[in-house]
């Protein structure tokens, strides 16, 4: 019997490939299906089911491509409504692979459809939980993502899920090994460990969520407190996801051609597609096309192309590092951004030996941050964290404007006014520095670095 994570740090997302004998499953797939088809093929293996454990909204998944790939069944849990030919399974209902057994479990509560499915050897015993975004290592999935649906609140999820959990979860082996479909980063819970795998006896002692002495008013408090917004791509992928969508390769094909200079500025400038840099913040600071926006692909970046980028239908033209274009467009179309028209052949390098304009960022060191402190204590500071890390401690003249809310709070700020901006590590400073750029704010300067290289200067006092 083969049980193998393949975990994806960008996405924090968990896809499973299990096999016994000559018989596979995959379990919530990534969007591009080729590494699995290739490792049943080099296993003697036939995939014989495709497990989904409900409709994705963080990222596309590879179902539907899968499915016409190798023919085997799309198999959703009881009130899923798909719109392309699957199997929607009944409540403990049992699945043959191999030797093994998979057993559905139907665990509404983060959605309606949500399943989990247990795995039991050839001599019956339970092994392992895939446990989707029903029970994550030290959180359980937010209730708030499928509300409305069908009249449905979040304190009503919340209430099914505390049921679910309690009556179909809790009761199972403590040495049940728990794989989730997500760890730490994800936007689909809010307190997850960095861990991405843990028996269910130790997350009945850890988990929050879990506590035995725990009432259910107490339960949905504590799941609906603290919640986040949503990213806003969240509800075009669970369309996605149900619907189905344009086979991948297509869109990596349109995706990836390469546009001399002139020819990128005429569909920049005839399709008013949006510009968007992937390389290191820093080589963007450096220099960078004139009105493009930088989301690293070094980083946490389709979640943060999800959260920025509202219009998913908006053309992209793409900026990358050599070589490296497939990658992106590959990455771009997990998180349902289809629309990628090319990409700059020969990068800036290119586009400034074609005598093209180019744009930069100030980006000053942390000590050079501190002597325009200490110069001008009244110097305008925005920390771009996220309100809990601010909150964990910031420089007192700094003003809380969290990337994840730009889109709304920019008009606060006065395009003549100077501000220096940070984060945590650099890579969201220039994310939001070149979102406000490209909107005609000029007056930003970066602190290479962010907090953690304002710490180490041992210079600043923080509240």
């Amino acid at each position: 019997m083969i049980i193998e994570q393949i975990y994806t740090g960008c996405l924090a997302q968990g896809a499973y490939y299990i096999q016994s004998g000559n018989e596979a499953a995959i379990i919530d797939p990534l969007r591009e299906v080729k590494p699995y088809i290739a490792k049943a093929k080099a296993n003697g293996a036939t995939i014989k089911y495709i497990f989904e454990t409900h409709f994705h909204a963080d990222f596309v998944s590879g179902h539907v491509d899968l499915g016409k790939a190798t023919g085997a069944p799309i198999v959703y849990g009881p009130t899923a409504k798909p719109s392309f030919d699957s199997y929607i399974g009944k409540d403990n209902e049992v699945f043959k692979v191999g030797d093994i057994t998979v057993t559905l479990l139907h665990t509404p509560g983060h959605t309606m459809e949500s399943s989990c499915y247990l795995l039991s050897d050839a001599d019956g015993t339970p092994k392992a939980l895939f446990s989707g975004d029903t029970l994550f290592i030290g959180d359980v999935g937010r209730p708030d993502l499928a509300q409305n649906m069908g009249g449905t609140s979040k304190e009503q999820l919340a209430g099914l899920m505390f049921t679910t959990l309690r009556n179909r979860i809790m009761p199972l082996n403590d040495d049940i090994i728990v794989y989730p479909a997500h760890g730490a980063g994800s936007a689909c819970g809010k307190n997850m460990s960095k861990e991405t795998s843990d028996t269910l006896g130790r997350q009945k002692q850890n988990n929050y969520a879990l506590r035995a002495d725990m009432t259910q008013e107490e339960f949905i408090k504590e799941v609906t407190t603290g919640l986040m917004p949503p990213p806003a791509y969240f509800p075009i992928n669970v369309m996605m996801n149900k619907e189905g969508y344009e086979n991948i390769d297509v869109v990596v094909q349109h995706g990836t051609r390469l546009l001399s200079p002139d020819l990128f500025e005429t569909a920049a400038n005839e399709t008013g597609a949006l510009l968007l840099d992937t390389r290191k913040a820093q080589d963007f600071a450096a220099a960078h096309v004139p009105n493009s926006i930088n989301i690293g692909i070094d980083g946490s970046f389709a979640p943060w192309v999800g959260a920025l980028l509202l219009d998913m239908k908006h053309p992209v033209l793409l900026i990358t590092d050599e070589g490296r274009e497939e990658e992106v467009v590959t990455r771009l179309a997990r998180v349902g951004y289809d629309n990628a028209i090319g990409c700059l052949e020969g990068g800036v390098a290119a586009w400034k030996a074609a005598g093209k304009e180019v744009d930069a960022v100030v980006s000053i060191t942390p000590d050079s941050f501190a002597d325009a402190l200490d110069a001008d204590g009244g110097i305008a500071i925005l920390d771009v964290r996220k309100p809990n890390e601010y909150n964990s401690g910031h420089i007192p003249t700094a003003e809380s404007m969290p990337l994840d809310f730009i889109n709304d709070t920019m008009n606060q700020l006065d395009k003549d006014k100077g501000y220096y901006v940070h984060c945590q590590g650099g890579y969201r400073s220039m994310i939001f520095i070149s979102i406000l750029k490209a909107r005609g704010y000029h007056n930003l300067i970066d602190v290479q670095g962010g907090m953690g290289a304002i710490k180490a200067t041992n210079r600043f006092t923080l509240q």
